[in-house]
């Protein structure tokens, strides 16, 4: 009976060995992943914020909306959960901005239009939310992408000559079409002359 209980007990002591040493070892996997979550999250936020203060250096966006554009990336997990799907999310959505903005950027410098650039900028700053509760998934999956396909500026290659306005394009070459209908037929009166004789 003796034996019996001996071997119970270091049965025992074993399970909880080993118990202690898993439960030990995700731990450690725990912190690992929060650990590189956080990276990820400063990563992004340390790019996005860096090139937000560039466009700031340039004057492409006023010094005081600075801290409306960076509340897009700091409020981003004030209400949604830390996950690995809202991190991508956030990563896209910073990404889509700062090249929507870099590639209007591309455009105006070679039209001479800075100042239309900031104008848009100026406008969708005021359109962002003032309250980091108003920061949610709808704002980000659905707000957010609308309001940054609104940074654009003209092309240059548009001109306002009415040759390349489509409308008009249309209307010229219905025009012509009249043209030489009229041209290929004879004038009505003349045709029934010609079969009178």
């Amino acid at each position: 009976m003796t034996y019996i209980v001996i071997v119970s007990i270091v049965l025992l002591i074993t399970i909880l060995g080993v118990y202690m040493v898993i439960e030990n070892n995700r731990q450690k996997a725990r912190d690992a992943e929060k650990r590189i979550f956080n990276e990820r999250v400063k990563d992004i936020t340390s790019l996005y914020k860096r090139k937000i203060s560039e466009y700031v250096d340039c004057k492409l966006i006023r010094p005081k909306h600075a801290p409306k554009f960076n509340a897009i990336v700091g409020n981003f997990f004030v209400v949604q959960p830390h996950n690995d799907e809202n991190l991508d999310r956030l990563e896209k959505v910073s990404e889509l901005l700062l090249m929507q903005i870099g590639s209007e950027l591309n455009k105006c410098r070679n039209n001479d239009s800075l100042d239309l650039l900031s104008e848009q900028l100026f406008l969708f700053a005021a359109e962002l939310p003032s309250a980091g509760i108003a920061y949610n998934k709808t704002f980000y999956t659905e707000v957010l992408p609308a309001l940054i396909s609104r940074i654009q500026t003209p092309d240059s290659f548009e001109s306002n000559d009415s040759s390349q306005n489509p409308d008009t394009q249309e209307g010229d070459e219905i025009e012509k079409e009249e043209q030489q209908l009229t041209q290929n037929d004879p004038p009505l009166q003349r045709h029934t002359a010609d079969v009178a004789n």
